[in-house]
Formats: C-alpha cells, structure tokens, sequence
C-alpha cells in the first residue's frame, strides 16, 4: 500500500481538511506556467517593433522558456523527490515571481530572452512537484483521478485564456504595454505561496543523485534542434549553422543514450521508463503540446501579420476556445475512469487529426469565424489527450518516482511546445495552410502508434 506522508501526521487515507485552497495554491502555480507559455505570442509583432529585434531573434523570445523547462524538468522532479514537492514548489513561485519583474525590464531582445529562459529555470520546479503535492491531498486513487480532472481544467485553461489576457493588456496604447504581461505574475505567485502553508509532503522515497550530465545533453540536443528548425527558416536548410546544429543534437542524444545507460542515477529511471503506460503517457503529452501550441503561436502571428488585427482582437479571438479548457476536463475525467485512458488519448487524436484537415482545408482566405472553429475544435482534442495522459501516468508511475515521472511527462510536454515553435518558424510563421499540415502529419503519426502501439497495455 503506498505511504504518503501528511505533515509529522501518520499517513492516511483521508483528505487534507485545507485540500480546496490548497489546491487552488497549487493550480496558481501551474496556471502562471502555462500562461506565459501563451500570453506572449499575440505581443511577438510588438516586442519585435519595441526592441528592434530581428526576425530570428524573436521565436526564441517564446521558444528559450519551453526549452529551458523540457530540459530541466526531470532536475526538477528528482529534486523534489529527493528535498521535498513543496519546499521545491514554493521556492520556485518566488523565483517565478522575481524573473518576472527582470523580464518586465529588459531593455533589449537578449536580456528577454535570458529573462524567459530564467522563468523556464522556475516553471520547471512548478511543474512536476505540483502533481506529487496533488498525491498529498488526495491519497485516494479515484479521487485523485477527480482532482485531476479540475486540475488539468484550471492549468490548461490558462494555455488558451493567455492570448486573450494578452491581447488585453495589449490594448493599452503604449508601445511598453507587453511588458505588463510579465508583472501580472508576481501577486498570482505570492498567492499561490500563501496557500499552500502547511501542506503536507508526498513520500520522499531513496534520495538520488541529480544526473548533471544527462540534464546537460538533454537541453543540448533540444535546444540545437530548435535553433537549427528556428534558423533554416531564415537562411536556409543548407546554411552551415543550420547544419551544425542539427549535428550537435544528433551527437547530443546519442550520447545521452550512452550516458543514461551508465549512470548511477539517471534523469529518468529505468524502472520507470520500462512501463509501457508510462511511456505512451510521454509520448502523448510531447505530440499533444507540439499541435495544440504549434496552432496558437502560428494563429497569433498570422492573424496579425497577414489578416491585419489588432493584438486585442487576436487575443479575443481565442476567447471562444477556452470554454472547452475549463468546462470538459472534469468529463474527460470520468470518461478515463469509465473507459481507460488509451481509449481517450486515441479519442482525442483522431479528433486532431479532423481538426487538421479543416484547418489547412480552409486556406488562408476563409472567414475569420471558421478558424475560431478549427481553434475550438484543436480545444476539444486536447481536453481529451492532457487529462487522460496526466492521469495515466499518475497512476501507472511508482509513489516513489511521483514528481519525477510528472516531470518526465511535462518534459515531453514542453519538449513539443518547442518544436511546435521551432517547425512552424521554419514553414513560416505566417504560413497557416504550411503549419496545419505539419500538424496533421503529427496527428496522423500520434494515432497510428497510440492506436495500434497502445493495445497491449488497454486497461482492463
């Protein structure tokens, strides 16, 4: 029976009597993380136009945050496993809360960029220590499922709702109003601090060491593959920067898997790794991100760039989508608990797979209400693919490697929010009819290998 520790409390099944608002201090975290994984893609035009950065410059503005936290989200799980989820999680809504206020202030593109790439340094210790911290306060299977449900409405509808906050912070007319993005951060985290006071910490399990050396080339190998897709957009597959970054994370991953093979404490355990639920969840979560986001960031750009809108009409343009976000999650839920989560997870991409096809059937000329469609229905297959995957890998991963395995799952998550970026700046980010069928390859491939890869472990 797994053993979860309340406090100097023996453990128990019963659920924290302070579980409401401390979840709520738990969901302010996650929602600050996927905010400002959206929120700025409707400001990029303005940014560009405020710090006179370059074209190439201005992808990696939304591109180092998701880097930065796929890469050191598995640190993060094997710290809080190892410190504690919620000495890991609180320190890390101050430190969000404080590059926040150095982003605000950049006074030129690189020092955003190293400000973003810092607040992806603190969404990584968020992100996996949230999940293990949801084990404290719903020790019971089933209800944590539930919890799961409404935790996965609240975070993921901060995804959809950031171009629309975006859009109206934008409004203001100043050519400075982006920055505002980043300040409304500090009083959510501060929040979010002071309600989870108290809250009890998960098993801890053996301490292990933090694999540096896999961390390192896990970062290597995605960052070079963003910058190479990033950069062949601009000059060109056959640019010999281009090249060498492709080469660099080619060598990067293959020494990654010669490194974890041998390491004393590797990033992401085997025992974990081995289960086939466990990595259906990842792969999931990684192809989910790089669709769903890959369709926001070219929308934002595109609807500026080419259909002429204001940053206030991006923003609310995307309004319509966010009802699926906080509305079906607790459904897809129960639909998990009733179905399994296999069935769901193929559900939802098949239904990427239709959305897809509207999506680059419309060209790029349509009204503009057909796309808040083809937005929606990108919507209703991710509140089916977020809440399955992070449920499933909740239950199918070990008490022991609980934050480490949500990290591993938020890895993959980030991981494609940065190759959604890092593609569809090289179709272009103006190119909607290029990106949907980038995204319908990936659908198409995410379905094929869930649908028919995934029987074997059907729950029964």
């Amino acid at each position: 029976m797994t053993t979860l520790t309340l406090g100097s409390t023996p453990s128990s099944t019963a659920t924290d009597p302070k579980a409401r608002s401390r979840f709520f201090g738990i969901t302010i975290g996650l929602l600050l993380v996927n905010f400002d994984a959206t929120i700025l893609n409707v400001a990029l035009p303005r940014i560009g136009a405020d710090l006179h950065s370059s074209a190439a410059a201005l992808p990696w503005t939304a591109d180092a945050y998701t880097v930065v936290v796929s890469g050191l989200l598995l640190a993060a799980g094997a710290l809080a496993d190892r410190f504690g989820s919620r000495r890991i999680f609180r320190s890390a809504l101050i430190a969000f809360a404080i590059f926040s206020v150095l982003c605000a202030l950049a006074p030129n593109a690189g020092t955003l960029i190293a400000g973003r790439a810092l607040l992806g340094l603190s969404a990584a210790g968020l992100m996996p220590a949230s999940l293990a911290l949801l084990r404290v306060l719903y020790p019971d299977p089933a209800r944590r499922v539930r919890a799961v449900g409404s935790w996965a409405a609240v975070t993921t509808l901060g995804l959809a709702a950031g171009p629309a906050l975006g859009g109206l912070l934008l409004g203001i007319d100043s050519p400075n109003a982006w920055r505002l993005i980043f300040l409304v951060n500090p009083p959510l985290a501060l929040l979010g601090f002071l309600l989870i006071r108290g809250i009890g910490e998960p098993d801890r399990g053996p301490r292990r060491k933090v694999d540096v050396a896999g961390l390192l080339l896990t970062i290597a190998g995605l960052g070079s593959a963003a910058f190479g897709l990033i950069d062949s957009g601009a000059v060109g597959w056959r640019s010999p920067f281009v090249l060498a970054a492709f080469a660099v994370s080619a060598v990067s991953f293959v020494a990654l898997a010669f490194v974890e093979r041998r390491a004393e404490a590797p990033a992401l355990p085997p025992a974990l790794l081995s289960l086939s639920r466990v990595r259906t969840a990842i792969f999931a979560a990684l192809v989910q991100n790089f669709l769903w986001y890959g369709l926001w960031f070219v929308l934002a750009i595109w609807l500026e760039t080419v259909r002429h809108l204001s940053p206030l009409a991006t923003g609310l343009f995307f309004l319509p989508a966010t009802l699926p976000m906080s509305l079906v999650p607790p459904l897809t839920a129960r639909a998990v608990g009733r179905f399994g989560a296999w069935r769901v997870m193929v559900s939802g991409f098949a239904l990427y797979v239709v959305a897809a096809v509207y999506v680059l059937a419309l060209g790029s000329h349509a009204a503009l209400w057909t796309y808040m469609l083809g937005a929606l229905l990108f919507s209703l297959a991710a509140v089916q693919v977020v809440p399955s995957a992070t449920a499933e890998l909740s239950i199918a991963a070990p008490a022991q490697f609980a934050a480490t395995g949500q990290g591993a799952l938020y890895a993959g998550r980030q991981a494609g929010s940065a190759l959604g970026v890092a593609v569809i700046s090289a179709v272009g980010p103006a190119n909607l009819p290029g990106a949907a069928a980038a995204m319908l390859v990936g659908a198409a491939l995410a379905l094929v290998v869930i649908a028919f890869g995934g029987r074997g472990h059907e729950e029964r």
